[in-house]
C-alpha cells in the first residue's frame, strides 16, 4: 500500500471521491435552476395584459416542492464537502477551495428566499 502522502491529490482515492461529490452537488444545483424557471409564476408582459392570455401568476405547488428537495439536497452535499475537505486538507499548502462555500451559501439563500415568496401573501 502506498503512502497517500507521497502520491499527487489528482490519484488519490478519497480526493476524487472529494471532487465527485463536489461536481455532482453543482448538477443538482443545475437541476434547481431548471425547475425553478417552471416552477416560478410566468412573467405577463404588456402585449399578453392587453390581449388578456392567461397566465399563471402563482408558484407551482408540485414543482416547488421539488425545487425545496433539490436545493436541501444542494446544502446536503456541500456540508459533505466541506467536512471532507476539513478532514483531509490540514496542510499549510492544501488549497481552501472555497467551491462548497459557495454552493451552500447560494443554496441556503435560494432556500430562504423560496421560503419567503413562497409564503407571501397574494397582491
Amino acid at each position: 500500500m502506498q503512502n497517500r502522502r507521497k502520491l499527487p491529490r489528482e490519484q488519490d482515492k478519497f480526493y476524487q471521491s472529494m471532487v465527485f461529490v463536489n461536481v455532482l452537488g453543482w448538477f443538482v444545483f443545475i437541476g434547481a435552476l431548471l425547475v425553478f424557471h417552471d416552477a416560478r409564476p410566468e412573467f405577463v408582459s404588456g402585449l399578453q395584459a392587453f390581449w388578456g392570455v392567461e397566465v399563471r401568476q402563482e408558484w407551482s405547488r408540485t414543482l416547488t416542492v421539488y425545487l425545496a428537495g433539490l436545493l436541501s439536497l444542494c446544502v446536503l452535499i456541500s456540508v459533505v464537502v466541506l467536512i471532507m475537505k476539513r478532514r483531509r486538507n490540514r496542510r499549510d499548502n492544501d488549497h481552501f477551495g472555497i467551491n462548497g462555500y459557495v454552493l451552500m451559501l447560494t443554496a441556503v439563500s435560494s432556500l430562504i428566499i423560496l421560503y419567503f415568496e413562497y409564503t407571501a401573501p397574494l397582491k
